[in-house]
Parts: structure tokens; sequence; C-alpha cells
């Protein structure tokens, strides 16, 4: 309803206040001011403005009361009346100071609280969580409990140079992008007011490996893993018999292991391409495990390789100095990760098929999703022929192959 309003009117609606719901009056001599009257008796005076180029504003002004009566409302109704036509929008302006507020509280949280958070809300959902979290921790280790607004690019960039002027290439070129992570979702959440490690430059240019120890240089390796002892030779030895990756053999548990298979089952958790994945043991493999199996005291250890019997076992840039040591100075420089590289060339070269090597080393599928049919056929049916692939492997590896045959593409028999 409109109307001119009046105190005396205003009193009088007061008085005959509706016994249910609520009523509301436009003032005429003020457009735009209303009075809200409710069944409680509760009044509220209104304003509703188009903002110059901008969508109508509503305001509530306050409750009608002997201090704030009809001229007050109206005096307020004008002063925004006033400020609409200069497009000065005060819905915008108080949200913006709320959001400011807010702002202010997130970005006076410490470094390491906001990481928490990022770690519940993100890392702790990816697979290399945990490492991600190490890597930022230890990049930012002398200030993680600085307020987080306090962060800047050159400090990201420190972190970075330590590693890199160590010559820790790989490792420089990761903590960036753990960083870069990190800063793109604080940002986002606006703990921080911009990205500051949008634009970290890349320290290293990585290359893909290409070393491929020869069958005699890996035999050489697998005898030197027999100077290490009982603790660190039988986990790189399987790790060379089953071409694995490091973590998923130096991470291996009992629960993993099948003896009436003769295999390891590994689930997507603890795989690199979050993908189960089967591998075949060979009779020197299970002759490894078998041995520890007989050796093993603590039923209770659910990992095979631990000295803690809750972790598995660490501190392998040690043993690798032992290992390059025992195989001399002329030996090629390695790391594990190239017996893959090994299994896969030698096998291929025996006519072993490039698909069976690749699902061997549980390689992703190339080009697009694989069809429901490509994905059973790789998860099944060439267990056999990855299982014939480790066999052979193995049988080179310790230098027992002159009895292996196997055929070739065309079908042809060869002996190695």
């Amino acid at each position: 309803m409109k109307q001119e309003l009046t105190e005396r009117g205003l009193a009088k609606l007061i008085k005959d206040r509706p016994a249910e719901g609520r009523i509301e009056v436009s003032d005429t001599k003020r457009p735009g001011l209303r009075f809200r009257l409710s069944s409680s008796g509760q009044a509220v005076w209104m304003y509703e403005k188009r903002v110059k180029g901008d969508p109508k504003r509503k305001h509530t002004l306050g409750k009608h009361s002997k201090e704030f009566g009809l001229a007050e409302a109206r005096a307020q109704a004008l002063l925004l009346e006033v400020e609409a036509a200069q497009g000065i929008d005060r819905v915008a302006i108080n949200k913006a100071k709320q959001l400011d507020e807010g702002a202010a509280k997130l970005r006076a949280q410490s470094i390491r609280k906001v990481l928490d958070l990022y770690d519940d809300l993100h890392l702790s959902n990816l697979r290399t969580g945990t490492e991600r979290r190490k890597q930022i921790e230890q990049a930012l280790e002398d200030k993680l409990d600085l307020p987080i607004a306090s962060l800047r690019r050159s400090d990201l960039q420190l972190a970075i140079d330590q590693k890199a002027s160590a010559q820790h290439k790989t490792a420089a070129n990761r903590v960036r992008a753990a960083l870069k992570a990190f800063t793109k979702w604080a940002a986002g959440r606006d703990h921080i007011p911009s990205d500051i490690g949008l634009e970290l430059p890349k320290p290293f240019k990585e290359t893909s490996r290409k070393r491929a120890p020869s069958i005699d240089e890996v035999r050489a390796i697998w005898e030197a893993t027999y100077k290490l002892g009982n603790l660190w030779g039988p986990p790189l030895r399987l790790l060379i018999l089953t071409a694995q990756r490091r973590q998923e053999i130096f991470g291996l548990k009992w629960s993993e292991v099948d003896f009436g298979a003769a295999t390891i089952t590994k689930s997507g958790d603890h795989t690199k391409n979050a993908q189960e994945h089967v591998t075949h043991l060979s009779p020197p493999a299970m002759a490894e495990l078998r041995t520890l199996k007989d050796a093993s005291a603590d039923e209770s250890t659910s990992f095979i390789f631990t000295t803690t019997g809750t972790t598995p076992i660490s501190g392998f840039s040690q043993i690798k100095a032992r290992l390059d040591k025992l195989l001399g100075e002329d030996f090629e420089p390695w790391r594990l990760h190239d017996l893959r590289t090994s299994f896969a060339t030698a096998m291929v070269e025996a006519g072993i098929p490039e698909n069976v090597a690749d699902r061997v080393l549980n390689h992703s599928a190339v080009g697009s999703s694989p069809s429901a049919v490509a994905r059973v056929y790789n998860r099944a049916e060439m267990l056999e022929q990855r299982a014939h692939a480790l066999d052979l492997w193995a049988k080179l590896v310790t230098n027992t192959a002159g009895s292996v045959v196997f055929f070739g593409e065309a079908g042809n028999a060869k002996k190695v």
C-alpha cells in the first residue's frame, strides 16, 4: 500500500497491527522508503533505490523508535538517494568491507596452518601427498610460523635456488612444482592476495634418461647385492627381478604377496598410475621371498623390508653409494630406475612384444582411455605373457638363460 506517512498514521498502524504476517506501507513523499510492520509489533524502516548504472539495492535503515522516527528515516533515505545518483553503491561497499575483513583474517593465519588445511583438503587425496607436504615444509622451514601474507616470491625462489645450487636438479624442479601448486591453491582461497608462485622459472630442463645398463652390467649389479648383507640385498634383488618401481618393492607388504599364485598385487593406492597391478614372481623371486618368510620372526610385521616393523626401509642413498663402490669407478653412472629400461630393452630385443613389456612395467596405455574390452584384456589375458617375460628376464639376470626358448613375432623358435 502507498500513502504519505505521518507519525500519527504510524502510531495507528502499530496499534492496529495485523494478527499474523506483516504489512508494508510505501511513503509517497519519499519514494522508495517503506515502513514494515509484523504481527509481533516489530517495525522496521526499509529503503530501495536503483544505483546509477547498477541494479536496485535494498537497505535496512533500522528499527522504528522514538529516536529513529519518520523524519530520521526520510533523512537517511535522502542521503542514500543522493549517493545512488552519484553511483555510490553502499551495499557493494559494505560487502567489500566484509570480504576485506575476512581476507585479513585468512591472511593472518600462519603458513603452517594454511599448509595443514591444504593437506586436509587437497594433499590427502593425492598418492604423492605426503611427499608434497614434506617438500613444502622443508622449503619453507624457517617461515612456517609466520603469517602467510608475509610470504614473498623471493622466499620461494630462494628455496628452489638452494636445491639447484647443490646440483639437485630433479629435486629443485619438484620443489618448484610443489610450491607453485600450494600458492595457487592459497591464492584461490584468498589466503594470499595473488599467486606469487605463478611465474617461478624452472631451474633445470629435464630430459628423459636414455641409460639402459647392459645385461652384463645388470648381472654385475645383481652379484654386488650379495655383498650388501641381508637387509638390503634381498629388496634390491627382488627389485631387479620384478622390474617394478623402487617404492613399490621397498614398501612391499606380506599381504600383497600370493605364494600360491606366485604374484604380487598392488592396489591403485600404491601404484604410480593409480591402477591395480599384478606382477608375476619368477622362481628366483619366489626363492628370495620364501627365504625371507622362513626367517621372519615377527608374524605381526606387515612390511617385508623394514627395520622398525611399522615403516619400510630407508637410507637408500647410502646403500647406493656402497653399491657403486663395489661396482668400481669404471662402471658408468646409473640409477635404479635404469634397470626398468634395461628390462624393456632386453625383452624387446628378445622378441617380447612391446605392449607386454609395458604392462609388466605398469605403464599407462598410450593414447586415450582404453575400452572396457582392452582393460580386461590387458589385466587378464596378458598375465601369462607377462609371466613368461619376467621368467625370461630372471634367467638372463641370473645368467641361466642358455636353456630358455621363446618365440618371436614370426613364431620362430630362438634360444638365448
